[in-house]
């Protein structure tokens, strides 16, 4: 079983500051730094940092082949990296004195992908590979219809929300990964167990994991419910937690690991995650 992360990658700017900016304001930031991230590259480098082989298919700016040199470093397969004359994705990232983030993103390069692209990074999986997806590229109802087709497991993490994911069939993915802003976006609820009994009702047949942050995450498929609590640590940056959460989780499940011990790894990860500044390189080894 392969996994393959049809995913973003971005350049990201990370600026500390006291409190997010507000309209009509300018402040000065404590800190700067630049890293790579994108929700794509980081669950990419969290399947790998768990043990497991995963390939990327992104595209970046030809300019901009340092970040291939340094997924390699993290033993991603970079194939199926494409080159673009287009910008690489990127993303202003505000972190406050509490851990909390702001971002803004541009799609750039993330969104060159087109239909002969994607037949031909699908065309080396087969059936009963892992999919892996996030909203953060172009034409994602392509690439489920045709992973559908191949009857690759798909996992979908719908972030960032907008109106184009309803557009999507969520009949046809398997598994769905969301937040809880997510999750109302997809519900119009806002409790969470509201949440779950909507989201079960309308995908009878897809498995769903809400993260919850500090109060954990739930996992709930037909019958069978598990929460999980989240890990206490000192947070300084929860910028890529949510991705190591679902970049664990993948791994996990790839390799059949149990269900409950799968979900606890993945968020002990997450938590470690959040002790550092943001970005790829903040994501732990656990193995």
């Amino acid at each position: 079983m392969k996994i393959l992360n049809f995913g973003s990658i971005n350049k990201d700017f990370f600026y500390s500051v006291n409190d997010f900016v507000r309209p009509g304001e300018t402040i000065s930031s404590n800190r700067y730094d630049i890293k790579i991230g994108g929700k794509g590259l980081n669950q990419s480098v969290g399947i790998s940092k768990a043990g497991v082989k995963v390939y990327h298919a992104g595209i970046i700016n030809k300019e901009d082949t340092f970040i291939i040199d340094k997924l390699k470093s993290w033993k991603i397969n970079c194939d199926n990296i494409l080159l673009s004359d287009n910008p690489t994705g990127h993303a202003i990232i505000q972190v406050n004195k509490k851990g909390e983030n702001s971002i803004i993103i541009h799609g750039g390069a993330n969104h060159d992908f087109n239909l002969k692209s994607i037949k031909s990074i699908l065309s080396k999986f087969e059936t009963g590979d892992v999919l892996l997806l996030q909203n953060e590229i172009n034409n994602i109802d392509e690439i489920i219809d045709r992973a559908h087709y191949k009857k690759m497991k798909i996992i979908f993490n719908p972030a960032p929300f907008n109106n184009d994911i309803l557009k999507y069939d969520f009949n046809k993915i398997n598994t769905l990964i969301l937040n809880q802003s997510e999750g109302e976006g997809l519900s119009n609820e806002k409790i969470p167990d509201k949440i779950l009994k909507v989201l079960n009702n309308n995908f009878k047949n897809t498995e769903i994991i809400l993260t919850l942050g500090e109060k954990g995450s739930l996992y709930s498929y037909k019958d069978e419910l598990i929460k999980i609590r989240a890990h206490d640590v000192k947070t300084v940056d929860t910028t890529g937690a949510g991705d190591t959460f679902i970049g664990y989780y993948v791994a996990g499940f790839a390799s059949k690991m149990n269900k409950k011990d799968n979900l606890n790894r993945a968020s002990e990860a997450a938590a470690l995650t959040t002790i550092k500044l943001g970005g790829a390189e903040s994501i732990p080894s656990i193995n």
